[in-house]
């Protein structure tokens, strides 16, 4: 069954919706019913206001024919691209199925206005088709945005069966890096607090689970064509852009574990090369104790000094971190805080990443366990977070916890 230019409208051809999915397909045959049923079957969302965009790319496994015959019985309005493109990659693929997405929203609201003169804003969210959403995943995402964020990210889980295929070894890797993970965003929460993405809070940022606001995707370029982490370098975009983004640890989408994926270089490729190599670098987030408090507490300053009007005198921080003065004065001609502070972090040296070999995670796990005790009691608390100066390369409390955690 074959709808005219691959639109399915649902039973009554409801309104354009106001909350579209994105989802790029690449030959996910065995995989795909799973993903639309769990869309379909979104709860407390108001008929007609959820729409899907399905962007089938360069597929040749038999998807799209399951499509054709699953969409017209999803009672949601659907449409389904189909391409063959010699140069497709994953960005690219999310970036076409984002902006026709976009699209579709715009077209809803042509010629209206909200009482401020603005145009209705509606929503874009993305995931993947070998991904199960869970059934309040679209109410989730819009709560947090009604709650003032611009962008929410989730998180994710490995499908259970598939995850108990892959060794322990990789599972405890993962467990580790898990812990140190949620120690140092603990850590940056209290240290360099944001008001939009309080703790708990997570750091993920994977195109399993994003929603953002439309506004919001076109203020930041929309998704970047990149061929590989997309989904990050949108969110950088959006950071950039001064867009609120949270991360929401209550939104958690079950992903592949597979060692086979569809995406050179993507999640299965970084799963299969841990399992081939145990000892390879975790992920840059994940670095060194001390270093990572260098950051945290230059984000601070940063912060401050902006709020104060006083990022503009460069004096106060581009020396230390080691920025010329004609790269300083191209950081403070740039529109927005998140713009400049992207580029500090880009042009200091002092700020590149540094990631851990799994080894030494059980060291600075350790020590920031014993670090962030500290900063929870009281006015011992006080007294760290004045401990922590950034002008201090390697700040000495980043230095005695990780002597601690070696003891």
């Amino acid at each position: 069954m074959t709808h005219p230019e691959g639109q399915y409208p649902g039973r009554g051809a409801p309104p354009a919706p106001r909350c579209i999915v994105a989802v790029p397909v690449r030959n996910e045959v065995d995989r795909i019913a799973a993903c639309l049923a769990a869309l379909a079957g979104q709860a407390e969302i108001g008929a007609g206001a959820l729409g899907i965009v399905l962007f089938l790319n360069n597929c040749t496994d038999g998807t799209a024919e399951v499509v054709a015959a699953l969409a017209p019985r999803l009672r949601l309005p659907i449409r389904v691209i189909e391409r063959d493109f010699a140069g497709a990659n994953a960005g690219w693929a999310r970036r076409e199925a984002m902006e026709a997405a976009a699209a579709w929203l715009e077209e809803g609201v042509q010629g209206e206005t909200c009482e401020d003169g603005t145009a209705p804003d509606g929503v874009i969210l993305t995931t993947d088709a070998d991904s199960r959403v869970p059934s309040d995943w679209v109410a989730r995402n819009l709560a947090a945005l009604a709650r003032g964020a611009d962008a929410v990210a989730g998180t994710i889980a490995l499908d259970a069966a598939e995850a108990a295929c892959l060794p322990e070894a990789l599972h405890a890797r993962g467990r580790l890096e898990g812990a140190y993970e949620a120690l140092l965003i603990a850590l940056e929460a209290r240290i360099d607090p944001v008001a939009h993405d309080p703790w708990p809070r997570h750091a993920t940022r994977s195109g399993a689970t994003l929603a953002v606001r439309l506004s919001a995707y076109r203020a930041a370029g929309g998704m970047p064509a990149v061929p590989l982490g997309e989904d990050r370098a949108f969110v950088a975009a959006l950071l950039a852009a001064d867009a609120r983004v949270r991360h929401a640890p209550d939104i958690v989408v079950v992903t592949s574990g597979r060692l086979d994926g569809r995406a050179p270089g993507g999640a299965a490729d970084t799963i299969r090369r841990r399992c081939e190599a145990p000892g390879s670098p975790c992920d840059p987030r994940l670095e060194p104790l001390w270093r990572a408090l260098f950051r945290f507490a230059w984000g601070r300053r940063l912060r401050r000094l902006h709020a104060a009007g006083r990022l503009d005198r460069t004096g106060l921080w581009a020396p230390w971190l080691r920025i010329g003065p004609a790269e300083a004065r191209r950081v403070v001609a740039l529109p927005t805080l998140g713009a400049r502070l992207a580029a500090i972090e880009a042009q200091s040296p002092l700020l590149a990443a540094w990631p851990l070999r799994p080894g030494a995670l059980p060291r600075h796990i350790r020590g920031a366990r014993m670090l962030l005790a500290g900063l929870r009691h009281g006015r011992h608390g006080v007294q760290v977070l004045r401990g922590l100066d950034p002008r201090k390369t390697r700040p000495a409390l980043g230095q005695a916890a990780e002597r601690a955690g070696n003891a």
